[in-house]
């Protein structure tokens, strides 16, 4: 496997924008995305804030295609068709082409509208089109058959750490020799009764209701909990050759992953953080550097209070002093989180810092943990020139851990 990966396209649509300049320019700014939930059913939640897309699919795509799709199948065709774009559209042997879009929940929204079509309308109203929209493998098919891609469609389901596996997965495929090309990502798009309900019952989400742009707030001491988000990532990942054989721009380099587990509990993380020290080791390993090497961590960061603290851990275990010089930032604090699809948008950040050498900002942090003894970026903060690594966190329920580095070209 000696075939270097990089990235030649890029693509988004998140809670801070509908393309991944505009997401890219407002997270600099520190800005959020979150609002509050206007639906008459949040009144009887205790959470009533969310990260909805800045630019709804349906404005994007025409009516034809929505009606046919999940909103996250949507948001997956819109994040995917900008990185096509991007990476220049190549012409290529489609037998040589693959996607891995992953998601961690699916097409939920699509099953209870239709659940409630059932009741009130009766079985000859329900969508010919509803298996396909629910199935969890609808994003990554629906990006395949938009592209033809014949090379492979896969989609791992690792709730938080989805899109991050994904584009390991992906890596993995021009690394075995399968592909040549694989479109890579994530998407959810899970803003509903139900689900809200569900992670609020697990007292996940947080309550600040009254300030929704300042609710997410990782590493701050007063944290209470996750904002819930939607929108995809999706990146080009391509074999060096075949890159430079078509003159393609390349944005970075993908350097390594590591994947372990936790085996501690269904929903919390290791306290030691044990899987998670072992995954940010791996990938540094796989990338062949050690962890002096990292200049900057994009961190899973969710505002929960025992995950924050787990990361915390986990980072101080993998890199030892190291992470006193190693500036950590914490995303979410402005797209919420996007469950599934986390990884794959915090990844492409992770390339664009590493491209533009600026850190983005963590928001709303005002008062740091004092057990949490990080570099924790507030505002914009440069990075040095020359070759440097960054490592990307995504950590999801099941105890799934995931660690990308990626590097400068």
């Amino acid at each position: 496997m000696t075939r270097e990966v990089v990235v030649t396209g890029m693509g988004m649509t998140t809670p801070l924008g509908g393309d991944v300049a505009s997401t890219w320019s407002a997270l600099l700014a520190g800005t959020s995305g979150i609002s509050t939930i206007t639906e008459e059913w949040v009144l009887e939640q205790p959470c009533h804030i969310a990260g909805f897309m800045a630019v709804d699919p349906t404005e994007v795509l025409d009516r034809v295609e929505t009606r046919r799709m999940d909103r996250s199948q949507q948001a997956a065709l819109v994040a995917a068709r900008e990185a096509w774009a991007d990476a220049g559209a190549p012409e290529m042997d489609l037998d040589r082409l693959g996607t891995v879009i992953a998601t961690g929940i699916g097409g939920v929204t699509s099953l209870l509208n239709a659940h409630d079509t059932l009741r009130e309308r009766g079985a000859s109203r329900i969508s010919p089109h509803l298996v396909t929209m629910i199935m969890p493998n609808g994003p990554a098919a629906i990006v395949g058959l938009e592209l033809g891609a014949r090379a492979g469609v896969h989609t791992p389901v690792s709730a938080c750490a989805s899109g991050a596996e994904a584009i390991s997965y992906a890596a993995r495929m021009i690394q075995e020799g399968r592909a040549d090309v694989v479109v890579a990502g994530g998407t959810e798009a899970v803003i509903c009764d139900l689900t809200m309900a569900g992670f609020a019952a697990m007292r996940a989400l947080s309550t600040r209701n009254d300030d929704p742009q300042t609710a997410s707030r990782p590493y701050d001491v007063d944290r209470d909990g996750f904002v819930m988000g939607e929108g995809a990532g999706v990146v080009v990942l391509e074999s060096r050759e075949h890159a430079k054989a078509r003159g393609a721009t390349i944005h970075g380099v993908y350097g390594g992953a590591g994947l372990t587990s936790d085996g501690h509990h269904i929903a919390q993380p290791d306290p030691e953080g044990r899987g998670a020290s072992r995954a940010i080791l791996a990938a540094i390993s796989d990338a062949g550097l050690t962890p002096a090497d990292i200049v900057h961590i994009n961190a899973h960061a969710t505002s929960t209070p025992q995950g924050d603290i787990a990361e915390f851990v986990a980072i101080r275990a993998a890199l030892g002093s190291d992470a006193d010089s190693t500036v950590v930032t914490g995303t979410k604090s402005m797209t919420g989180h996007l469950l599934g699809g986390a990884g794959a948008i915090e990844s492409i950040f992770t390339i664009l810092t590493i491209r533009d050498r600026v850190v983005p900002p963590t928001a709303n942090l005002t008062n740091m943990d004092p057990a949490i003894d990080l570099d924790v970026a507030t505002s914009p903060r440069p990075l040095p020139a020359g070759d440097i690594a960054a490592l990307n966190n995504s950590f999801g329920f099941g105890g799934h851990d995931v660690a990308l580095v990626f590097r400068s070209n």
